[in-house]
């Protein structure tokens, strides 16, 4: 079993849910019921699990029901229909006080637009979810310390959220979500409001820490771009449907349909496409010359290029336990390149 499994969720907005329920159930489309009920399908049927320790990135554009999807897994809202489990504990059949205790201890939430308390400092902000939780301040304020600099805003602890740059902020808002040292993160547009400098520069410092610490992070985005850059997997929903999950690789090489196709069409698969992608296998190493290069299973085709044009024949795809297993040729390159 997965880490958080989603099963079957359906959420129709609207008086009479479950008359638009049994519509959607028998195959209609959103715009169909919509029509006929007056009801606005927001997720339909979505069925995705997230392992533990991984970047799940859900991506789609405005009323794809990504949001949606995020608010069901702190059970901001609850579905019409369908399952929604943590680690197989249902937190649909937790009562207030359990589901309280879920989101303090286990969950952590960044924010679009910072969410940070006006007449609160950075540590007095960073160190809300603690205080929350009745930590006494000396270790409150340790914890919150601790987070401010490992985000890199040492220095400004009695600073107030007025006198902070946007992407200031937004660390503010990360270090605070995990100075409660929750499992699972849940980041909702976090980015989306920060210029494209500041925008680089965060989701590098959220690679870096998740490098680190290895959380379980659900993050919600309407670039494709970010989300091939942060997501060991990602998920694109369209008009509350999932349309398809897989690895960036997969979603660039193998899109599902045509929706997917003309969302990727443009994206520079040189920073995408890694060795290990395009590579013909190997067993044991055989068939491999032992004066070709040597590079990287992960390593990303924009790192490859110079290495393959300066290579007469091929070059050897090796592991992390530096054992050879695939062979990639300079023709794959540029091939791979110019799809």
């Amino acid at each position: 079993m997965s880490y958080i499994e989603i099963r079957n969720i359906f959420k129709i907005f609207g008086p009479d849910p479950q008359t638009a329920l049994k519509l959607a159930q028998d195959g209609a489309d959103k715009d169909e019921i919509l029509a006929k009920t007056g009801h606005t399908v927001g997720l339909h049927d979505v069925s995705l699990s997230v392992e533990r320790g991984e970047t799940f990135v859900v991506m789609g554009l405005s009323g794809s029901g990504k949001s949606t999807l995020i608010r069901h897994l702190n059970r901001l809202i609850d579905p019409t229909s369908g399952e929604v489990l943590f680690d197989g504990t249902d937190i649909l059949a937790m009562s207030i006080s359990e589901l309280n205790a879920f989101r303090r201890k286990r969950l952590g939430m960044v924010f679009q637009r910072f969410g940070l308390l006006p007449h609160r400092s950075v540590i007095d902000n960073v160190g809300y979810g603690l205080e929350i939780q009745g930590i006494d301040r000396k270790p409150r304020e340790d914890a919150a310390r601790n987070w401010i600099e490992r985000v890199g805003l040492a220095g400004y602890e009695d600073k107030f959220p007025d006198q902070l740059s946007g992407g200031m902020q937004q660390r503010v808002g990360l270090a605070r979500a995990l100075t409660t040292d929750p499992e699972v993160l849940l980041m909702d547009e976090a980015f989306s409001a920060l210029d494209p400098l500041i925008l680089n520069d965060m989701q590098d410092e959220l690679m870096k820490l998740q490098g680190e610490l290895h959380k379980t992070i659900v993050f919600i985005t309407h670039d494709l771009d970010e989300a091939l850059k942060l997501g060991d997997r990602i998920a694109i929903l369209k008009d509350g449907k999932l349309i398809q999950v897989g690895r960036p690789e997969e979603i660039i090489m193998q899109p599902a349909d045509a929706y997917v196709r003309a969302f990727t069409r443009d994206v520079n698969r040189s920073r995408v496409l890694r060795a290990r992608t395009l590579m013909q296998p190997v067993a044991n190493g055989c068939d491999v010359n032992a004066g070709w290069p040597r590079i990287a299973g992960d390593m990303r085709l924009e790192d490859i290029l110079p290495v393959a044009l300066a290579t007469e024949g091929s070059m050897a795809v090796i592991n992390d336990r530096q054992e050879t297993v695939g062979i990639l040729s300079k023709q794959q390159v540029i091939a791979a390149l110019a799809a």
